[in-house]
């Protein structure tokens, strides 16, 4: 697979996360990306991991060119990160050019690198709308979208609940924390749950409005949307009738590994969050493969997504559920996860994908709400509904 066209569209959407600017997840993607990139290998698009399926395809990954789209909520802060990365990639271009052999890749990569902001706030339809319309009259095309901005409502830590929990097993409490309180029956302006609107229903719109571009993307490999999600999301929280998930103290969460970022660090405060990283050294050190901590070394496995070619990756295959208990999940695929060894570094790996005919049925019925709400804010808009 080849990305030789200077018009390579990575398209970003890194929102709540990117526009903090310092310690976001979607920051973090956007970081690892155009340092990868601006190699003309990139090792995060090397086929060393055993999950990959083994083929004779001599397929090179080489980008030319790219441009990368920030979707923030803030155009200040939009543009701060912008400035940011540019600086990155100028001070690797630097270091670059003084090694022996250079190839000049990166500066003529440099040459053909445009950062753009577009402001969007996903809990807002309209402004995903505006957003949607804005980047199609702007760009011909769309290669990459990264579907990573996320919330949480935490409102405060039950500290009884959380030494007892880090008493009890160290690891798992601060992997899939039980003592974070959360706000139930937040709306969005939309009227919606605010969390799963920011979360999965914002994503969802975003995706449909976009389809028709990223099908555009005209190479033998096709365009991808990365839709990053939790290791630690467990159907057991979710509630058919409850579907927005309003009446719930453990609402839509996604995660791509546990990194300290703002989302924490707002609630916790100053000592608390030095106590966070601590905990999270601490949790790393007894064995835990999720504990990245830098932002920059959990977005692995998105970047990875980004630039492997599809043909070494597993299919997820469609379930044959037929004969067995409705609620005995089978195994259709895997969800890939960032991890680390003891000592931080950083690798790709994979989580089995497990699916139920109960959750089957539940899975279609709420993608047939997603559409059903999505046709009528199309339509109170006076919006064609797309194909």
């Amino acid at each position: 697979m080849s990305f030789s066209s200077p018009d390579v569209v990575s398209f970003a959407v890194a929102g709540d996360h990117c526009d903090r600017c310092k310690r976001g997840v979607g920051f973090g993607i956007c970081q690892r990306l155009l340092l990868q990139v601006t190699s003309k290998f990139p090792t995060d698009a090397q086929l060393h991991y055993d999950f990959h399926v083994k083929q004779n395809i001599d397929d090179e990954v080489s980008f030319s060119g790219l441009t990368l789209v920030l979707a923030c909520r803030s155009r200040q802060r939009g543009e701060a990160a912008r400035d940011k990365l540019h600086r990155l990639v100028d001070e690797r271009l630097r270091q670059l050019e003084t090694l022996p052999g250079y190839d000049r890749h990166a500066g003529n990569f440099r040459k053909h690198l445009t950062i753009a902001v577009h402001t969007v706030g996903l809990a807002h339809i309209q402004s995903v709308f505006r957003f949607a319309d804005e980047v199609t009259k702007t760009y011909p095309y769309i290669s990459h979208l990264i579907c990573n901005a996320g919330v949480a409502s935490f409102v405060s830590i039950d500290w009884f609940l959380a030494i007892k929990a880090l008493a009890t097993d160290w690891v798992k409490a601060v992997t899939a924390p039980i003592y974070y309180m959360q706000e139930v029956g937040q709306l969005s302006q939309d009227g919606l749950d605010w969390v799963w609107h920011c979360n999965v229903f914002g994503h969802y719109v975003l995706f449909r409005v976009l389809k028709s571009h990223l099908a555009k993307y005209k190479t033998s490999t096709g365009a991808r949307v990365i839709w990053m999600s939790s290791h630690e999301a467990n159907p057991m929280f979710y509630d058919p009738s409850d579907w927005q998930l309003t009446k719930t103290a453990h609402s839509y969460e996604i995660l791509p590994g546990v990194a300290g970022t703002n989302i924490a660090s707002a609630l916790l405060g100053t000592l608390s969050s030095i106590g966070m990283f601590l905990a999270f050294y601490i949790a790393r050190f007894l064995g835990s493969p999720y504990h990245l901590i830098s932002a920059f070394k959990a977005a692995i496995s998105a970047v990875h997504l980004c630039l492997v070619p599809l043909s070494f990756l597993p299919i997820v295959n469609s379930p044959k559920l037929d004969g067995l208990d409705p609620a005995t999940p089978a195994e259709v695929g895997v969800r890939y996860v960032s991890q680390c060894d003891r000592w931080g570094k950083e690798r790709v790996g994979t989580m089995k994908l497990t699916l139920s005919k109960e959750q089957e049925k539940q899975s279609d019925e709420l993608v047939k709400r997603c559409e059903r709400l999505f046709t009528a804010f199309c339509e109170a808009e006076g919006r064609l509904v797309p194909s």
